[in-house]
C-alpha cells in the first residue's frame, strides 16, 4: 500500500528524509562553529597572512562558563591568546616546515618542550582543597610498607651522574598516587614528574633519564612551597618532557 500523501506527491517517508537532511546540515554547521572557538583565525604558514574569521556561519558566538569554587567565569574564545611569540625559527619557508629552538631548547616551548597557557591557580578536589600537595599535608596517605619509599634516594640522570636526592613526595589526594618527586638538586628544590621516574629499591636510586644531571637545577619550580598551579605543572612537565629530545645532541639525530 502506498504511503499517505500529505501534499501532492509529498508523503511521510519523504518528509522524514528531508527533515533528516536538514538536521544533518544544521549539525555540520553547528559543530564547525564550535570547533573554531580557539586557535582561529588561522595564519598562513608561508606568508604569515591572517585568514578571515569565516563569517557568522563558521564563527561561534562567545560562550561563558561558570567556574567552581568562586573562580568567576571563563569566556571563549579567550582574548589575549591569539598570538604567542615562540623562541624558534622554521627550518625552511614552506608549509609544514618544522621549527627549531633558538635558545635553551628545554625552555623555548618547541616540540616536546611546548606548553599551554593554563590557568595560574591550583587544581582542586571535590571538596575545594588543593589536589596536589606534599604528602605531609595529608595524614591519610602514605607509602605502603611493601613499596620502596623514594625519599632519601639518589636521583640519577640520563648521563649516569647524580642529580640530587629525593626529599619529599607530592601526592594527588583525590586519586592517592604520587605525582611529583621533590628533589634537592645542588641546593635548589625542584619537582620532577613521578611518571618519568623509575625507583630502584635495591640500589636506593631513582632514575630519571629525561635529563642529564646538570640540567635538573634549571627546571621550573612552583612559586609556593606547598602549592602548584596548572600553569606550573605544565611548565615542569614540558621541561622534563623536552629532555627526551633536547637533553643531548645524540637524541636529536636520526637512528639510522
Amino acid at each position: 500500500m502506498d504511503d499517505v500523501k500529505l501534499v501532492g506527491t509529498l508523503d511521510v517517508t519523504e518528509l522524514v528524509f528531508l527533515a533528516f537532511v536538514l538536521f544533518f546540515l544544521t549539525l555540520v554547521f553547528y559543530l564547525r562553529r564550535e570547533d573554531r572557538r580557539e586557535g582561529y583565525p588561522l595564519e598562513d604558514e608561508t606568508t604569515g597572512r591572517v585568514d578571515t574569521t569565516g563569517g557568522p556561519l563558521l564563527t561561534a558566538t562567545p560562550k561563558s562558563f561558570l567556574m567552581p569554587f568562586g573562580r568567576g567565569t571563563v569566556t571563549t574564545p579567550t582574548k589575549g591568546r591569539e598570538k604567542l611569540d615562540v623562541a624558534g625559527q622554521r627550518t625552511f619557508r614552506s608549509p609544514g616546515a618544522p621549527y627549531y629552538p633558538t635558545g635553551n631548547p628545554l625552555e623555548d616551548g618547541i616540540g616536546p618542550a611546548s606548553w599551554a597557557e593554563r590557568a595560574k591557580h591550583p587544581d582542586l578536589n571535590a571538596e575545594g582543597h588543593n589536589r596536589i600537595v606534599p604528602i605531609g599535608l595529608v595524614a591519610h596517605i602514605g607509602v605502603h610498607r611493601k613499596d620502596a619509599d623514594p625519599r632519601g634516594m639518589s636521583v640519577i640522570g640520563a648521563d649516569g651522574k647524580v642529580a640530587g636526592m629525593v626529599t619529599d613526595l607530592w601526592v594527588d589526594n583525590a586519586e592517592h598516587v604520587i605525582r611529583y618527586l621533590q628533589i634537592d638538586a645542588g641546593g635548589k628544590s625542584i619537582l620532577a614528574p613521578m611518571a618519568m621516574a623509575r625507583v630502584k629499591g635495591r640500589t636506593r636510586q631513582v632514575v630519571i633519564d629525561a635529563l642529564n644531571a646538570g640540567q635538573f637545577a634549571a627546571a621550573p619550580v612552583p612559586a609556593k612551597a606547598d602549592e602548584i598551579t596548572f600553569y606550573e605543572e605544565e611548565r615542569i612537565v614540558a621541561y622534563f618532557g623536552g629532555g627526551y629530545l633536547y637533553a643531548n645532541r645524540e637524541r636529536q639525530e636520526p637512528i639510522i
